[in-house]
């Protein structure tokens, strides 16, 4: 009866196979480093610091952009270029940009604008998806004006 109970106490005290296993030091690491892989990886996709372009930027960083030379590409119509625009900028209006996409340089990073800041969103998207490096200006060309940055013409 003693040889009974001495099996059962064994039984009681070996651990399960995954648990043994979880306890190896070099299993532990492994898991560390997966843990701090799956990290990178998602800080990665949502925009860290890996030299690409955010998908929209604020006016002021927009600025800076634009003085830094930053190919600029309106997406508004002709009737709102007219009235005013970005110096320097390059008007395609967003429901042309499909079929002129090859106007816009695919080797420089593209900053998209409009007027206030949702067509320049979809003008992004479209040129993301054709693989340009392209971000668009939150609160467009009206916060731009309101801000005394440089236009060509005058808001009505």
């Amino acid at each position: 009866m003693s040889r009974r109970k001495n099996i059962r106490r064994s039984r009681l005290n070996t651990h399960s196979g995954l648990s043994t296993f979880l306890r190896h030091p070099v299993v532990q690491v492994a898991i560390v480093l997966f843990v701090a892989f799956v990290i990178y990886l998602i800080a990665s996709s949502s925009g860290g610091n890996t030299g690409a372009l955010a998908r929209e930027v604020s006016v002021d960083e927009a600025y800076g952009m634009y003085q830094s030379g930053i190919f600029v590409l309106d997406v508004r119509t002709q009737e709102e270029w007219d009235e005013y625009h970005a110096p320097n900028a390059t008007l395609i209006p967003l429901d042309q940009l499909q079929a002129r996409i090859n106007e816009v340089p695919k080797d420089q990073d593209i900053l998209v604008v409009c007027r206030s800041g949702n067509r320049s969103q979809q003008g992004r998207d479209i040129l993301l998806a054709a693989g340009y490096h392209a971000t668009s200006m939150a609160g467009g060309l009206k916060e731009w004006y309101a801000k005394g940055y440089p236009i060509e013409g005058a808001p009505q």
